[in-house]
């Protein structure tokens, strides 16, 4: 699976956990302004950990405030 890829399954994920709108998201939507809270970002993790087949450690998911953050974290995983 390629960054482009990843990236839209990123996308897809963040749009169904958080309820937002896909197309109005970006690398740079910080989760935090898109009204996620702890529980939103941990759902999130789990998400993307059962998705990509990885376990975050604790360092990155402590970098993890963007969309962008999430997927250079997983394309660093893979």
């Amino acid at each position: 699976m390629d960054r482009t890829e990843i990236r839209a399954k990123v996308i897809d994920l963040v749009s169904e956990t958080l309820e937002c709108e896909a197309d109005a998201l970006t690398d740079d939507a910080r989760y935090e302004d898109l009204g996620a809270d702890s529980f939103d970002l941990l759902e999130l993790v789990t998400a993307f950990e059962d998705e990509f087949g990885f376990t975050m450690d604790d360092d990155a998911l402590a970098n993890i405030e963007t969309i962008g953050d999430s997927i250079e974290a997983i394309v660093g995983a893979k």
